[in-house]
């Protein structure tokens, strides 16, 4: 693993800002590119814990870049990161908000709208498969991970429940020897 400074993480960052529509969320294949891949910041299973730690905590989506900042560069890291992910895209869309207030009823504003929604869920979709490639180190995690996807898509209940379940499963797999 390679060492990753302050300004290094806010470069990157702020990069990747700039194409996240929809959301912290959608770029995470992008961000697992450029940390795991691009940078060999850190490996996939490390990148994979934090994640699962920023979706279980309260708070935005985008906690998964301070929580990497700080894991690769201290609390500088974690300001670096934190700041170069939400101030380009934080001034790109003060600046085209206050332009299309305006322009709200044009039929260019609502096709760009029209037109970035599927590439929000697209991206978002995307996310969630870098993350079972990253988190499934076996056939029996992939399952989990299946299941877990299906009640999700299929049921009406709360994600948490599907959440709970897995974390159940895993830690009676892991006391029986099943996993590690």
């Amino acid at each position: 693993m390679s060492e990753a400074s302050p300004g290094a993480l806010a470069a990157t960052f702020a990069m990747i800002s700039l194409v996240a529509i929809g959301g912290a969320n959608a770029v995470v294949p992008d961000i697992h590119r450029q940390i795991v891949e691009v940078h060999h910041w850190m490996d996939s299973a490390t990148f994979a814990q934090l994640f699962a730690i920023a979706q279980v905590a309260p708070g935005p989506n985008v906690l998964i870049v301070s929580l990497i900042g700080w894991k690769l560069a201290g609390w500088g890291g974690l300001a670096a990161a934190t700041v170069g992910m939400l101030a380009p895209s934080g001034l790109v869309a003060f600046a085209s908000g206050r332009g299309l207030r305006t322009r709200a009823e044009a039929p260019w504003v609502k096709a760009a709208k029209t037109g970035l929604a599927p590439i929000a869920v697209g991206l978002i979709a995307a996310s969630g498969l870098v993350m079972a490639r990253a988190a499934d180190s076996s056939l029996w995690l992939a399952g989990v991970t299946f299941a877990a996807a299906a009640f999700v898509v299929f049921t009406r209940h709360n994600p948490l429940i599907a959440l709970a379940a897995a974390a159940c499963a895993a830690v009676i797999a892991s006391r029986a020897g099943f996993i590690l």
